[in-house]
């Protein structure tokens, strides 16, 4: 593994190139104990006196990032809610948070069998608000693109004509349909398994077909879903557990 010289630091690096990037970039991570993991991401067309000269550049950032990363590290007695080892809730499981210093102007969330949070390089000590911040956007962003594609394909196959479909907070339910065709569905159900959010859509849904929960409402939902009784039945139980209980 190379390794980064400054003062009587010296500082290991792994260094990954990617035909996708556009900059190079250098990210830290907590990782056992005090040590911290550094990554620098290259471009495919740099040579060593490239990456020499960027990690020259970024030597200050980078001492000062290690130092203040293994400080609060050191001095964390438990894990905060958004700090790396962490569980986020998504799709009915929790997964593993990563959070990094990155060299970046802005925070960005990305998803690789967990979430990772790279952090901008003027955050202060504590940065859980921020992160949580993050979090809460994308996990947004992700129910509103998951809701428009079960929609979408939903009313296409059973010619269903939604006036609007979009997430919202809910103070109390899951879903509603007006009576306009205006649908909306809670965006904690990016909590729960993707199934549990496909029933509730297609419940909805089905209400611009029969607005009243009779018999023939229940008849049509089943057509459109005919596994609704498992789902339903997990939302029945788990509701408790994905009241807005992300962020408050």
């Amino acid at each position: 593994m190379p390794t980064l010289r400054i003062g009587r630091a010296e500082i290991a690096y792994e260094l990954r190139r990617s035909a996708c990037a556009t900059e190079r970039r250098i990210t830290v991570t907590p990782g056992p104990g005090r040590q911290a993991m550094v990554e620098v991401l290259a471009l495919t067309t740099d040579d060593d006196d490239d990456i020499a000269g960027f990690l020259d550049r970024k030597r200050q950032w980078l001492f000062n990032t290690m130092r203040d990363m293994e400080r609060i590290t050191a001095s964390r007695h438990a894990v905060p809610r958004f700090a790396t080892g962490s569980k986020i809730p998504y799709r009915g499981r929790n997964m593993p948070l990563t959070v990094r210093r990155s060299d970046a102007e802005r925070a960005t969330v990305t998803y690789r069998n967990g979430f990772i949070v790279d952090l901008p390089h003027w955050t202060g000590d504590d940065p859980s608000q921020l992160v949580a911040s993050e979090l809460k956007h994308w996990l947004k962003q992700r129910a509103r693109r998951d809701v428009s594609e079960i929609a979408t394909a939903i009313s296409k196959k059973h010619s269903l004509a939604p006036r609007s479909i979009r997430v919202a907070d809910f103070a109390n339910g899951w879903g509603s349909c007006g009576a306009e065709g205006n649908v909306l569905i809670n965006w904690h159900l990016i909590f729960a398994p993707r199934k549990v959010l496909e029933y509730v859509v297609v419940h909805e849904l089905a209400h611009l077909r029969h607005r009243s929960h009779g018999p023939e409402f229940w008849d049509f939902l089943g057509r459109l879903f005919p596994d609704f009784p498992l789902s339903k039945a997990w939302l029945e139980r788990h509701q408790g557990t994905l009241s807005d209980q992300f962020l408050r």
